[in-house]
């Protein structure tokens, strides 16, 4: 069991003092300290200037209305969220969230770990996070269309290339990108491509950053299981979600030879023992927006629907949970160790329970945290802000190429730090400390700011 070092509790305990009720922010916070006693006694002057302190608090953090019209004429409101979280690398750089479960306790903990994310990539980027409590199912593209552009008109005043630059997350996706976009540039009355990330391509969007996400977490699970001389080849993998993350981690799974036997949405989950048909996924969740129910409608025999329940109970070697935060408890680790997990990586933010990763480590079980695993999504934003400035589109076979060497370079980090710090195969100590290290040497060299 790991415990947090004696002179870090007293960190811990003033952030839970001054963000009660905080709880995802709070276990982020928490499972970063655990890894830091190692740093601090190697290296006492990280416990100097109040460092520790000063990451653990946003820069700043904004609150707003957005009040928007639907399609009966009756007013609604929402609140909308921007944590800018931490500039020393860069501009604040993370994605946008429209959910009913969106508060600034989940949009605190999504920007603190988006930082040491950020840090992670080795690009010049900041990390920051924002959204709404906004619920964009079931409504119209036009009260959609009305939501963003409200929820622009005031967001826009906090946002610039080098100030901020915000992406998509759950709820936003290329649809919304381009309804805040245009009102960006209506509002400011100049094109200014790199204030936001995913993007079409026909206006200045990179090609391979609807896959990065999902395509980074499977090459950091390759790279893993390479250190046990294993790969995905005829390894069954279960992918929790069936959204863009999900989809695209099928997708590089398969061409690894592995073949995905289960996806799952919020209502329950589809076993398919043939392997799961991809372009049906496709069509029901990016074209059709219905539920994964329709998968075994229209599959037929051989797929069962289970509606509810846990997509972890289907036995795998390899578990890449892509859909939200604390999604995959406890239980479902034990029940995935007992099944024969070799390999789990986080395609989501924070997908797993602290009980469940302290299970999968004792279990000696290939472990890619989340902010290791799934920084492929904002790596390759960086490598769009990138075309953006110089005016470029490069290939898809230009651009995956440079997210694959990016995702080996950060497993091989990660691996690396952690041995340095005595704890070979530790991925989630290496990412922490590899990432709190390059973030603390910046602020160090900004002065008490």
């Amino acid at each position: 069991m790991v415990h947090i070092d004696e002179k870090l509790e007293p960190i811990l305990a003033e952030v839970l003092r001054r963000n009660a009720g905080e709880e995802e922010f709070h276990q982020a916070v928490k499972e970063v300290l655990e890894s830091l006693g190692r740093v601090v006694a190697k290296h006492p002057r990280y416990a100097n200037h109040a460092l520790i302190e000063r990451l653990c608090e946003p820069e700043r953090q904004i609150i707003f209305r957005v009040p928007w019209v639907d399609d009966a004429g009756q007013v609604r409101i929402n609140r909308g969220f921007r944590v800018q979280f931490n500039s020393a690398l860069g501009p604040y750089k993370g994605g946008l969230r429209f959910h009913p479960s969106v508060n600034v306790g989940i949009i605190k903990f999504l920007g603190f770990e988006q930082t040491f994310k950020n840090a992670l990539t080795g690009m010049p980027i900041g990390g920051g996070k924002g959204g709404s409590d906004f619920n964009p199912r079931d409504r119209s593209e036009g009260e959609i269309m009305r939501f963003c552009q409200s929820f622009m008109t005031e967001l826009h005043r906090h946002l610039g290339e080098y100030i901020d630059v915000p992406a998509g997350d759950i709820g936003v996706g290329g649809r919304e990108i381009g309804f805040m976009f245009g009102q960006y540039k209506r509002l400011t009355n100049r094109y200014e491509a790199g204030v936001l990330t995913g993007k079409g391509l026909v206006y200045g969007g990179s090609r391979a950053r609807t896959e990065a996400t999902g395509y980074g977490a499977t090459y950091f699970v390759q790279s893993m299981l390479a250190t046990k001389d294993q790969s995905f080849d005829g390894k069954r993998v279960v992918v929790s979600g069936s959204g863009n993350v999900a989809i695209y981690a099928m997708e590089k799974v398969a061409e690894f030879g592995g073949k995905v036997v289960a996806c799952s949405d919020s209502n329950g989950y589809v076993i398919d023992e043939q392997g799961i048909d991809l372009d049906l996924v496709k069509e029901i969740k990016e074209i059709r927006r219905e539920r994964i129910v329709e998968y075994a409608r229209l599959k037929g025999s051989g797929v069962h629907y289970i509606k509810g329940g846990s997509v972890w109970d289907v036995a795998c070697e390899v578990a890449i949970p892509s859909a939200t935060q604390n999604e995959l408890s406890g239980n479902d680790a034990r029940t995935l160790v007992r099944n024969g997990v070799v390999a789990v990586g986080e395609g989501a933010n924070m997908p797993c329970t602290p009980e469940a990763v302290r299970i999968f480590r004792e279990a000696g079980v290939l472990f890619g945290p989340g902010k290791a695993a799934n920084a492929g999504g904002v790596a390759t934003s960086a490598l769009e802000m990138q075309q953006n400035a110089s005016r470029d589109s490069w290939t898809f076979e230009q651009t995956e190429t440079r997210l694959a060497n990016i995702m080996r370079d950060i497993h091989d980090r990660c691996a690396e730090t952690a041995s340095d710090y005595g704890a070979p195969g530790d991925y989630v100590l290496g990412a922490n400390i590899a990432s709190f290290v390059r973030v603390a040497e910046a602020m160090e060299a900004l002065g008490v700011i």
